[in-house]
């Protein structure tokens, strides 16, 4: 079996993130590609408070997300990966702040990637997902129990991001901090 080592890393997260063991061999001479996605944290309110969903993508948990299209904006991509992957149509953005999610692997099939996902934060009413074939299942969960099924650092950093974000704009309305 061949390994390679992935480095992730937030915009305004953690320098560095944490080293993951991946298929592939990673190959230095090799090119450099350049990909763009876009995604939701995407989160429903219940009477149990805020629920987080995340997608099994089979060997990892994470959030909606997929490749921009040619001539597409992120948040176009954000919205169409999130109908396509969960079957939700209706999303609202929270707050206009958005976060970049940067990293680089090795694929097999494409080489050397070095990837930027757009995150936006978003809110649903929708309680029911239709995954896509791409993914093994779902799941809504509370802040605690999301943080410890995201499977990379940095998907737990964009949370906690995102959360904050959430309690501010929250407090902001009320008038609490």
């Amino acid at each position: 079996m061949t390994r390679e080592i992935l480095f992730l890393s937030a915009d305004a997260g953690h320098a560095g993130g944490r080293k993951t063991v991946r298929k592939g061999k990673p190959r230095k001479t090799a090119p450099i590609r350049r990909e763009f996605s876009a995604g939701f944290i995407v989160f429903r309110e219940t009477h149990e408070g805020r629920l987080y969903l995340l997608l099994d993508y089979g060997k990892h948990w994470d959030y909606p997300k997929g490749h921009l299209e040619k001539g597409e904006t992120a948040w176009k991509a954000a919205v169409r990966e999130l109908r396509e992957e969960t079957g939700i149509r209706q999303v609202d953005r929270v707050t206009r702040l958005q976060r970049n999610m940067h990293y680089r692997f090795y694929s097999s099939k494409n080489g050397n990637i070095e990837k930027t996902v757009t995150y936006f934060i978003g809110r649903t009413r929708a309680e029911k997902v239709a995954v896509s074939d791409e993914h093994s299942g779902h799941a809504w969960l509370p802040y605690e129990r999301a943080m410890v099924r995201l499977t990379f650092q940095n998907a737990q950093d964009m949370l906690a991001w995102a959360d904050k974000a959430l309690d501010q704009v929250g407090s902001q309305r009320t008038g609490h901090k």
